[in-house]
């Protein structure tokens, strides 16, 4: 290829790079992202804290989304630890990310109770539960399934989708972290969505 040729093709691509979003620019993530980003569908369920549960709420923070139940032997309070970490890990910026999850066992988890398990991993973690119908909804909006499955002993499980939804600063999704990653991925991908702010 001639030198001519090859500037052009640098400058076309400098061109490119100048005219794409903020978004595009910023550090690869290491969740799988939503290209490009879309409103995260608002949720209206009752928070663990007393308060109507908007994302809304949270603007100006970014939001680390999940679902999941108390009951949970492993993978929730996995991915709860490994948030808090995450969290702590952040420093002074750890106050600008919100968890909030939300749960698959209304059944069993009303508000008291996700407070309480929850304050186990952070304080500042925020549950949601409502009604059958507006948790089916809000299922339904992020595509999480929930199948209740039944023990041995009378009791059950929830089998559930097991990723993490994060959400921007503006309200945006924009990745979803799949179960088992380490706390670093997650530090790595909030702190690139607060420098976007």
């Amino acid at each position: 290829m001639k030198r001519r040729e090859v500037l052009a093709l640098a400058f076309a691509a400098l061109a490119a790079c100048a005219a794409s979003p903020a978004w595009a620019a910023a550090p690869a993530m290491k969740a799988g992202t939503f290209e490009p980003p879309q409103a995260a569908p608002e949720l209206a369920l009752q928070g663990s804290d007393g308060a109507p549960l908007q994302l809304a709420r949270f603007r100006g923070k970014a939001v680390a989304l999940l679902f999941g139940f108390t009951h949970c032997a492993e993978v929730c309070p996995t991915t709860l630890a490994t948030l808090a970490q995450a969290r702590k890990a952040l420093g002074a910026q750890g106050a600008s990310v919100q968890v909030v999850f939300v749960t698959v066992d209304p059944e069993r988890d009303d508000a008291a109770r996700l407070r309480s398990y929850l304050a186990a991993f952070d304080p500042g973690f925020v549950g949601a539960t409502g009604s059958p119908e507006a948790m089916a909804a809000a299922r339904k909006a992020y595509g999480v399934n929930a199948t209740k499955v039944p023990l041995a002993n009378g009791d059950y499980a929830m089998d559930h989708t097991s990723s993490v939804y994060l959400v921007d600063a503006q309200g945006r999704l924009r990745a979803m972290m799949p179960y088992g990653h380490p706390p670093q991925d997650f530090v790595h991908d909030l702190r690139s969505l607060l420098a976007a702010r």
